[in-house]
């Protein structure tokens, strides 16, 4: 079952990918933002003596984390990829300056 074709056009255009320097930062943010809320919490939490408010502010802290590191933010694709041209695609173009070299000399003659 293909849902693809009963999205619109808007939401096929959306970017899906994130690049490796992207992925290296959004690893980071997630990793500190979590530290951050969890010793904030557990300060918190010996304060207040109460477990549950730790992991409220450590469960924040999760969604915070994931809606900013989860969804492939424009930050994250600054440095795309140079992928090298497929086989095929290089022997179509490899075979068209051939013919065209080999036109051009017959032009010549």
């Amino acid at each position: 079952m293909d849902l693809q074709k009963y999205l619109p056009e808007s939401i096929k255009k959306l970017p899906v990918h994130m690049d490796f320097n992207g992925q290296k930062k959004a690893e980071k943010m997630f990793q500190l933002i979590i530290i951050t809320f969890a010793t904030v919490g557990f300060i918190w939490g010996y304060i207040c003596q109460q477990f549950s408010q730790t992991m409220y502010i450590l469960i924040a802290g999760f969604v915070i984390s994931c809606l900013l590191t989860l969804p492939p933010w424009p930050m994250f694709r600054n440095t795309p990829l140079n992928w090298q041209k497929s086989r095929v695609e290089a022997e179509e173009i490899g075979s068209t300056s051939a013919q065209q070299s080999s036109q051009k000399s017959k032009k010549k003659k």
